[in-house]
């Protein structure tokens, strides 16, 4: 179609003419609204810009209690669904240091226990007074939460606080 002729319809239609493909021959144009073209373009490029993967970091003591695990448990969970990395770090303090097995069972629990989000990276690894284990998540159709937040807590949670915030 000839230019004049294309931009006589999208005139006549209210719509402007875009040049799609410059580099074609002859050159690509579509007869759109300009403003939800360029709209849709810039929603495109902002899905491609996807952050890389970041590297999120859980600490655990040797007698860490259950609450407290299962807590940062979740957080790991919470990490590993939005696509991020965990670095899984245990630290011994002390004599500690002298029954590092127990640390190496812990390490063991956390791996079991998101297993259903991740893949393990890096094995646990003693540095010093550190044991260190990297977690990659799985593919997002693969994964499952053991630990979500379950609406039970969550209102147990707000009872709790209101409770806290009403003077006696």
């Amino acid at each position: 179609m000839k230019l004049s002729d294309a931009l006589r319809k999208a005139q006549s239609l209210g719509l402007d003419l875009v040049e799609v493909a410059p580099t074609a021959n002859p050159p690509v144009c579509k007869i759109v609204d300009f403003g939800k073209f360029r709209y849709d373009i810039s929603k495109q490029e902002k899905d491609k810009k996807t952050s890389g993967t970041k590297l999120k970091e859980i600490k655990f003591r040797v007698n860490i209690d259950d609450h407290d695990y299962l807590t940062k448990i979740r957080h790991g969970e919470a990490f590993l669904d939005k696509g991020n990395k965990v670095r899984v770090q245990l630290q011994f303090r002390g004599r500690e240091m002298a029954h590092q097995e127990f640390g190496m069972q812990l390490m063991e629990k956390v791996r079991d226990d998101l297993a259903g989000m991740s893949q393990v990276e890096m094995e646990p690894k003693i540095a010093g007074r550190n044991v260190t284990m990297t977690l990659s998540p799985l593919p997002a159709a693969r994964r499952k939460r053991r630990f979500s937040v379950q609406a039970d807590d969550a209102e147990e949670h707000a009872a709790e606080k209101s409770a806290a915030a009403t003077p006696e």
